[in-house]
């Protein structure tokens, strides 16, 4: 009896062993078939992201660094290395711009799947009557680029304002006007950093993310001219926004272009992205294109 039971629990160990055995195989597998849609000219870069927050008033900022911290959390479970580089404090709540660079195989690829209008609803905490809000807050990401792509900038185009860090709740990086935000004349676009104490290495990062703003801004005009010829788009969407948060009167995640949709809300806000990455990396495939 007791050769037969030391038998049965060898036994069990071994399906136990040939059941995680298979369950890392099925991961394997799809990390690398989540691969065959990472092929773009950039995907494999470092990411550049910036999430500002839009329509809905305080619920908006506050929208915006619950986002930023997700992608924060998102970034340090997947063990991507992330620099702050911009975070302005909103006068009431949450904040006004927040910018980060993470570095990290694919980060562009996966991240860039990001971008676009989230929209948030729940019972706003500033609300003293208690009341259902409606927040929005979009989220931009660029790809970080090397030394061999050529992005001219001139000088003289550039407005350079210095001014005091701050990072989000209001902790302090500094008492020196090192932190830089750089205003490009020609494009109004404007770019800050503060991640380093020098002036200098915020200047020069500040000018790396300019760009690839303006970088971006080129090959957007070309996909704009490129669809121009392709004539009038048939798909049917709401607005600009790819994904909604809703917390209140039920708790759901759905993203609008794949379909994929989880009630596991906290475990998203939490970092937890992998699934409606992968299943916007497949929409994508699928599609040809970027969202």
């Amino acid at each position: 009896m007791g050769v037969f039971y030391q038998l049965c629990l060898e036994e069990q160990a071994a399906c136990a062993d040939f059941a995680c055995e298979l369950s890392a195989l099925d991961a394997e597998v799809e990390r690398l078939s989540l691969l065959t849609f990472l092929g773009g000219p950039y995907d494999a870069s470092d990411a550049i992201v910036e999430v500002k927050p839009g329509a809905g008033g305080v619920d908006a900022s506050d929208w915006a660094e619950m986002l930023f911290r997700m992608y924060l959390k998102w970034c340090e479970a997947r063990g991507y290395q992330c620099d702050v580089l911009a975070a302005e404090v909103a006068e009431e709540a949450g904040v006004r711009l927040t910018m980060f660079e993470a570095r990290g195989d694919y980060a562009y690829g996966n991240l860039s799947c990001e971008a676009g209008v989230h929209r948030l609803v729940r019972i706003s905490p500033f609300d003293q009557k208690g009341r259902r809000h409606t927040s929005f807050a979009n989220v931009a990401v660029w790809p970080k680029l090397d030394e061999k792509v050529q992005v001219e900038i001139d000088e003289s185009n550039l407005k350079v304002d210095t001014f005091r860090s701050s990072g989000p709740g209001g902790q302090h990086v500094n008492v020196t006007d090192s932190a830089v935000r750089m205003t490009h004349l020609p494009t109004g676009i404007v770019v800050c950093c503060q991640a380093e104490r020098s002036q200098h290495l915020n200047r020069l990062r500040a000018l790396e993310v300019l760009r690839a703003k303006l970088h971006q801004l080129k090959e957007d005009e070309r996909r704009a001219r490129v669809e121009d010829l392709k004539g009038p788009k048939r798909d049917i969407a709401w607005g600009n926004q790819i994904r909604s948060y809703v917390l209140f009167p039920y708790q759901l995640v759905k993203d609008l272009r794949t379909g994929y949709e989880t009630s596991d809300v906290d475990g998203v806000l939490d970092g937890g992205l992998d699934e409606l990455i992968a299943a916007a990396l497949k929409w994508r495939g699928k599609k040809g294109g970027r969202n």
